[in-house]
Order: C-alpha cells, then structure tokens, then sequence
C-alpha cells in the first residue's frame, strides 16, 4: 500500500477533466468507426482530435516507445494491436480500440469495443459479457473493498458465461503515470489484496477469451493474439474511489445512468 499514490481533491480534478475529455474522444469515434477503413485511419483521426480540438496529448505516443496514438485489436488480438495502413475493417470483425489522453499532466485510459457490421452471434456475446464483466468488477469498487474482489467479480462472470480471464495482463494504477501501483488481476479470490481506500486510482480492463485463456506475443513485440486464435474482447475504465463507493472517471455519454 505504501507504493500507492492517494490523490488529493485537487488531483481528483484533474484526472476527472482528462477522463471527460477522453469519453469525447470515444464520442466522435463511434461515428467515424465502420467496415471499409483502416485502423491507420483511426489512429490519424484519433490524434488530430486529441491534438488540435481537446488540446490535449495522446499519452501512448512515445510510452516505452510505442509510435502510435493508440491500440487498435481486432479479432484474435488480445490487446496492445498495433494501427497498421493496410488493416482494413470488414463486415464481422470485432475491434477494441485503446486510447489514453494526458491534460495538465494527468492521464486518463479508457478503451472501447466495435461491433463492424453484423458479427456472429459468439463475437456479439463475447462483447456484451466482457463489458458487463468489467462492470461487475466496477461496482464492488468502495473503501474497504479489496482488489480481489474486483477480479473475484470479473472471472465469476465471465466464466459463467463459458469465456476465460487472460492473466497476463491487469489493470494498473493511473495519474501522473500511465502505470502506478496497484496491478489491478482480473481473476483471483474475494477478500485478498490490497484494501481500497478514497483517493486511489486505476483502471479496470479485462480481457476475455472465447475458448483457450492462452496468449503469445508477435513478433513485432506488441501484439498479443490468443493461442489458439479465436477471438478476444477488452473494455476499460479509468475509476475513482470514493467516500462511499465509485466514480468512473472516463464513462462515456450512453453509459450515463447506469
């Protein structure tokens, strides 16, 4: 708990103005994403945005030296895909798209599925648990509560419903840095780690499999697919602990009231 960094009121702030300002990013994308374009396209589009109309910057460009405003994982990727000119979405792929975004020195992450055209019936229920797992993982979020019973929540979930939990990859601590302490598992036992208390922040952001929980790593040392190359599916939030419960601090406007 001692590596964990509590953010004051003031920090707070912050942070909820990068989160507001990057559901604005996800806002305009859900018009532009559709079959027929590349995920180039949607980079390019992405950090013009972030650029000229938040006046803002895309945290990932230059993070361990990544080159790119963005993830973009269709299909069989996991996470971390990388945008490519001549990837181009068609009728039935199944795309997460991951963007963090950085104001006045605070960073927000958040990434979002997309459904190209009509997809499979397994590629829609894959999409629609995954969201609703990481919202089962959201909302034991409280003072008190542990970090195990947000990845209890999620692999319950999301094993009821026939999928795995990846357990490569967690959510993290965010704010001044794109990663802080705590790891934030997507599976584990309720009641184990660290207890939450007001003022910390992180990510929430499972990545479900539709069979095998296996992953590797391409060769282009980002790109993580499955083993056994069926599809994947990731939603993130950027949440805050607070007096009595939660803020999601990257919801989007069609998510509000929930």
């Amino acid at each position: 708990m001692s590596n964990i960094k509590i953010k004051s009121v003031r920090e707070q702030q912050l942070m909820r103005a990068s989160g507001e300002l990057l559901s604005r990013v996800f806002s305009m994308l859900d018009d532009f994403v559709k079959p027929g374009i590349t995920t180039m396209e949607i980079n390019n589009q992405v950090e013009a945005f972030i650029v000229r109309e938040l006046k803002a910057r895309p945290a990932s460009k230059g993070q361990y030296d990544y080159p790119y405003a963005l993830n973009t994982s269709v299909n069989e990727v996991v996470c971390h895909g990388m945008p490519r000119q001549g990837q181009v979405l068609r009728d039935g792929d199944i795309l997460n798209v991951d963007i963090t975004l950085e104001k006045s020195g605070y960073i927000a992450d958040s990434s979002k599925m997309y459904m190209i055209g009509s997809v499979t019936p397994i590629a829609r229920k894959l999409v629609q648990s995954c969201y609703e797992a990481m919202w089962a993982g959201i909302r034991t979020v409280k003072p008190g509560a542990t970090l195990g019973d947000i990845g209890n929540a999620i692999q319950r979930y999301t094993e009821r419903r026939g999928f795995s939990v990846v357990r490569e990859y967690c959510g993290h601590g965010i704010g001044q840095e794109m990663h802080e302490e705590p790891q934030v598992l997507h599976y584990g036992r309720a009641g184990s780690g660290a207890i939450l208390q007001e003022g910390m922040t992180f990510t929430i952001e499972p990545m479900i499999n539709q069979a095998n929980r296996k992953t590797k790593l391409k060769k282009d040392g980002w790109t993580v697919v499955t083993k056994d190359g069926k599809l994947s599916a990731q939603w993130e939030h950027t949440v805050l602990v607070t007096a009595d419960g939660y803020e999601v601090l990257t919801l989007r406007e069609e998510e509000k009231g929930r």
